[in-house]
């Protein structure tokens, strides 16, 4: 690991959780670490994709940012051969074609075109994310990825650190969600049937707005706005999206973030 003093600031780092490890993101590499089915810890690296030219555009840069997150998981893949995604499983695709349907099915009844109608497409639409991290080992990654990145922001024993982190993505859910009905409701009052590219419209708002509320959040961190923002994100990380991890799962956590301190010291 990166020997951190007071004199080399902390690597920002953020993460997401795999079946089988987790995968962390730094501001110019990716680390990632899984446990074979052999037992071992597989470990690669490389460096993310990234377009700055939307770095000073509010609203576009959030959405580019998903994008570069979404771009690295293919890199991983390849070249961790022993990656487990949090989708690659038969019965998670079983449950999102099933949400697929519903959530169409849910949109053409004339009865469900209101703001409750498109809050309950958008809980509806979660159920993928929920079946995954209950089933398998998904949730207890995703503890290990908090821990292993809190303790090392804070300098403490990643076994005594809460499986709850301020920057998880849980904390994205409430304003997305609130964005998306909002958008959608106001779509649907000016165009009586939209169009699927107008909807798509709406969702990438919705994305770069989300993200500048939790950029927002964060600046501001100590407020009582985003203390409030954080209560359903930690809730839903308590409840749902992490478990208290193995000594095994938590060994890989710590083999993934000794990575990207390697990988993103090497590059400063």
């Amino acid at each position: 690991m990166t020997e951190t003093t007071e004199a080399t600031p902390k690597v920002r780092l953020g993460g997401m959780a795999l079946r089988n490890g987790l995968l962390v993101h730094g501001p110019t590499h990716w680390a990632a670490a899984v446990r074979g089915d052999d037992g071992e810890i597989h470990v690669a690296s490389g460096r993310k994709p990234r377009a700055s030219a939307f770095d000073g555009v509010p609203g576009a840069r959030g959405v580019v940012r998903m994008g570069e997150a979404m771009a690295v998981i293919p890199i991983v893949r390849k070249n961790l051969r022993q990656a487990r995604l949090p989708f690659e499983s038969g019965s998670v695709l079983g449950v999102m074609a099933a949400t697929s349907v519903a959530t169409q099915l849910l949109r053409r009844n004339p009865k469900l075109r209101s703001t409750t109608g498109e809050a309950l497409i958008a809980v509806v639409g979660l159920a993928p994310s929920l079946f995954a991290l209950r089933s398998g080992e998904l949730a207890a990654y995703h503890g290990a990825e908090h821990k292993a990145i809190g303790a090392y922001e804070a300098g403490d024993d990643a076994r005594e650190t809460a499986k709850e982190h301020d920057r998880c993505g849980s904390h994205l859910m409430t304003p997305l969600l609130a964005l998306n009905v909002a958008g959608a409701g106001l779509l649907r009052a000016a165009v009586r049937n939209p169009s699927p590219a107008a909807q798509a419209a709406v969702s990438l708002a919705s994305v770069g707005a989300a993200v500048e509320v939790f950029a927002w959040s964060e600046r501001h961190h100590d407020s009582a706005l985003a203390r409030a923002l954080r209560v359903p994100g930690h809730e839903l990380q308590r409840l749902l999206g992490t478990r208290e991890p193995s000594d095994r799962q938590l060994e890989v956590g710590q083999a993934a973030l000794a990575e990207i301190l390697r990988v993103e010291g090497a590059a400063a």
